[in-house]
């Protein structure tokens, strides 16, 4: 299969495995195995790997093997992180690693993990490109500041949630005094480094690991919004010490597999969110595997993800661009005219430009259902760029772009507020009615102002008489949207032409 590539990872909690193919300048994702293998709990204070541990690491070894059959051993590339890297016996573990999977391990230094967990994240995570990555491994936590596709200061500190699981909660109790502990020595370890990555400094902040996953799965399974503030983590620290001890943590959306070093990386990410004073996290598309993926594949970050997987989306599914262009441009002429009232943030603009990039995607399956289509595919549909909460909300938007609104869904989306959800979906409806001809000369000389909850159009003397399909239109959502009490009124101006 030329055109398939696997990175795996030897990390220190788990071993991963990523097979993919490449498709359009990006990637498509085959298969994904994941195995608690906990190499680090084996390393004792001798740094000996012990005997089980490296069995343990085998045997999840056979199972990729088997997988990499059919993959030219040149579009392979397997890594080992920080356990191995401190293992006196490394070799020994390697040597048979090797064997099984017939083909080159690699043990890398931490700055070179910090660098591609960075290349990662920087071809698979929209927003900001000033960015601080933050991933927190068994054994070592990776912190990078970068530009774009090029990283500016890179960080492997000596600190996991395996590690600090084994330091501070090996009597499995979960009171105040050891997540205090376990805090107070993540802090010594990020001093040396902080003030570094504050001079290089960043716009967003990135969480690329498995502790970042399993917070952003509590807080969608308990209905948050998706990013993670120090409150919030103060919150489930609290919940955590309630539970008294390590058997008996129960959090809504944390899993059985995630419990046991959670605790830990729990106590490391709010140091790292107190030292740095980080206001705000999301969650990274992508880190340590795909960086690899994307180096051996060779492609560059020569713009923004999220227009890259528009443009492959849209060329995907046979959308027709132009009009996605047109309704797009409208949403944010719509938006900047509302924005005085309603106080739409750049981050709100810019999910319902890319709803109106994508509002006609449900056609490519079938006309009658189109929104509920369009809805389920961008929820379903892998999206680099975009997270979970973004999916969703976009999906959201698209399912009530047009007839009855469902008003409950734009509640339960939680990357925005449900009153923005509610602002939006309105400005997407009027935007796809009045683009509704397809062509630039015929878009009317349309206002928009909102008052409280008021919209009001104002349309050119005389469109309404000449244009009897569009006034049908227009009554026709002006009471759509009066059933779930959003007031919609139309006025002429003489003044316009």
């Amino acid at each position: 299969m030329p055109d398939t590539y696997a990175a795996i990872d030897l990390g220190s909690n788990s071993f991963h495995m990523l097979v993919v193919r490449e498709v359009a300048g990006s990637i498509q994702t085959l298969s994904r195995i994941k195995r608690k293998v906990r190499l680090a709990a084996g390393l004792g204070s001798d740094n000996v790997l012990s005997q089980e541990a490296m069995e343990r690491g085998w045997q999840c070894l056979r199972l990729f093997a088997e997988r990499l059959q059919d993959i030219p051993s040149g579009q392979i590339r397997v890594v080992a992180t920080a356990t191995l890297r401190l293992a006196t016996n490394a070799g020994d573990f390697i040597h048979k690693a090797q064997a099984i999977l017939g083909c080159p391990v690699q043990v890398i230094s931490g700055e070179e993990e910090a660098r591609l967990i960075y290349q990662g994240v920087a071809h698979t995570t929209g927003g900001s490109d000033r960015r601080l990555v933050v991933d927190i491994g068994g054994a070592s936590t990776e912190l990078v500041t970068g530009t774009g596709a090029q990283a500016t200061s890179l960080f492997s500190l000596s600190m996991g949630c395996v590690t600090w699981l084994e330091r501070f909660f090996t009597d499995r109790n979960l009171g105040q005094e050891n997540f205090t502990a376990a805090e107070a020595a993540a802090r010594d370890v990020l001093r040396p480094v902080a003030d570094e990555l504050r001079r290089h400094g960043w716009e967003v902040c990135v969480g690329a690991s498995g502790t970042v996953q399993a917070l952003q799965e509590i807080m969608m399974a308990q209905g948050m919004d998706e990013r993670i503030t120090l409150a919030k983590l103060q919150q489930l620290k609290q919940r955590a010490i309630q539970c008294g001890r390590l058997e008996e943590l129960e959090i809504e959306g944390l899993t059985l597999e995630r419990a046991l070093v959670f605790p830990s990386g729990l106590a490391i990410l709010i140091a790292i969110f107190t030292e740095l004073n980080i206001q705000s996290m999301t969650l990274a598309g992508g880190a340590l595997r795909e960086g690899l993926v994307y180096g051996m594949l060779h492609l560059s970050v020569d713009e923004d993800i999220r227009s890259r997987t528009l443009r492959n989306i849209q060329r995907r599914f046979m959308i027709d661009t132009d009009q996605a262009r047109r309704v797009s441009s409208l949403t944010a002429l719509f938006a900047q005219a509302a924005s005085n009232v309603w106080e739409l943030d750049a981050y709100s603009v810019e999910m319902l430009k890319v709803a109106g990039e994508l509002h006609e995607i449900g056609l490519s399956i079938e006309f009658k259902q189109a929104p509920l289509h369009a809805a389920w595919l961008v929820r379903n549909l892998d999206l680099p760029g975009f997270t979970p909460a973004q999916k969703k909300l976009l999906a959201t938007l698209l399912l009530n772009q047009t007839n009855p609104v469902d008003l409950s869904s734009l509640h339960q989306q939680n990357a925005v507020p449900p009153r923005v959800a509610e602002h939006l979906c309105r400005l997407l409806r009027l935007a796809i009615i009045f683009a509704s001809r397809r062509r630039d000369d015929l878009l009317p000389s349309v206002r928009i102002a909102a008052q409280g909850e008021t919209i009001t159009v104002t349309l050119p003397a005389g469109w309404l008489e000449s244009h009897p399909l569009g006034a049908e239109m227009i009554e026709q959502e002006r009471q759509w949207q009066s059933y779930v009490h959003w007031p919609l009124h139309f006025a002429r101006s003489e003044a316009m032409e």
